[in-house]
């Protein structure tokens, strides 16, 4: 007898477990194991199936070289063809998949890895997102496509164009147009845009070689890589006055016309300090922030009980702005 056992039969269970320190759920499974689970019986092998040499002759005849790069059904229609029947196309199958064989044996296409883009402007002109966006039509099935080209640093939209069609020579032709209004210089820029068939065309990348500028394209399926354009679209297409359908294409142009000064010249952008992208893109951003700091300034000597921590200041403008900052270094 056990130790366990005579302190059980001695003391009774409950002074036995306080004397041995274990539990009662522990003594009780000492007590009372767990039967052994059986092996389940093998599964006889049905009489119709292919015996082991068979089914390597088989094998042998799909990894054989006339088709080692067939399908199974090419092989189960050669066969036949030639007179001879081994097994059905499902137990070729069944066979390639129990000598582990049965995934695509062909030679693949491996997609190189993609770079993710860190891009960093730290003053206008120096990096343009630009993308395109569809415009409904009068009728169903009928778009207007709007072309954007947008200063990341400043989020001044620099320049646009409605057309009826999206198109690789409207494209180059639009960025040569607001390269020369910009006044950009050979080396100067850098274009980013996702990867639509215009933004990767062979005359658009021509261009930009000529024109010295460096392009950049998103990463396949990664819908944050230009997040500029796509909050700019966003602020667009969230106005008030943004009609489900554009009559004509004169239509939509006409609300670009009025949209874009509003945008460029009115609407004050949460993402750089409260500014207007106009302020921002042509320098008037400090001679702006003075002066709303002599308002905040009189404000707070009129009451300054009425701010609680400290003088009030302007909101502040980013001295860099990035797509895709590279990530911190350091134990956190």
């Amino acid at each position: 007898m056990t130790a366990a056992a005579e302190a059980v039969s001695t003391l009774g269970p409950v002074a036995a477990c306080r004397a041995l320190g274990t539990s009662r759920a522990s003594l009780h499974r000492w007590q009372h194991p767990l039967p052994q689970p059986l092996e389940p019986p093998r599964r006889p092998s049905p009489p119709r199936a292919l015996d082991a040499g068979e089914r390597s002759i088989v094998l042998g005849h799909l990894n054989s070289e006339r088709f080692q790069d067939q399908s199974p059904a090419e092989l189960y229609a050669t066969f036949l063809d030639e007179g001879r029947y081994f097994c059905s196309i499902r137990t070729m199958y069944r066979i390639l998949e129990e000598a582990g064989e049965s995934r695509e044996r062909r030679d693949q296409l491996a997609h190189p890895p993609y770079t993710k883009h860190e891009l960093l402007a730290t003053g206008p002109n120096q990096l343009w997102s630009w993308d395109i966006t569809k415009l409904l039509g009068p009728a169903k099935w009928t778009y207007f496509y709007l072309y954007v080209i947008l200063d990341v640093f400043s989020r001044y939209v620099v320049g646009w164009m409605v057309a009826d069609r999206e198109g690789k020579e409207l494209a180059k032709h639009f960025i040569a147009a607001t390269y020369k209004k910009q006044g950009i210089l050979p080396g100067q820029l850098t274009l980013h845009a996702d990867r639509g068939s215009s933004m990767k065309s062979k005359p658009v990348a021509f261009l930009l070689a000529d024109l010295g500028v460096t392009k950049t394209h998103s990463r396949p399926h990664v819908s944050d890589d230009n997040p500029f354009s796509e909050s700019q679209f966003k602020t667009l297409k969230y106005r008030p006055e943004f009609p489900d359908r554009f009559g004509s294409l004169q239509d939509s142009r006409a609300f670009c016309q009025t949209f874009f000064p509003w945008y460029n010249t009115e609407h004050h952008h949460s993402g750089i300090g409260l500014l207007t992208p106009e302020v921002v893109h042509y320098q008037r951003a400090e001679q702006v922030r003075e002066s709303r700091q002599q308002t905040l300034d009189a404000a707070y000597a009129a009451h300054p009980e009425r701010f609680v921590r400290k003088p009030p200041r302007p909101p502040v403008l980013p001295t860099e702005v990035w797509i895709n900052p590279p990530a911190k270094s350091g134990v956190s």
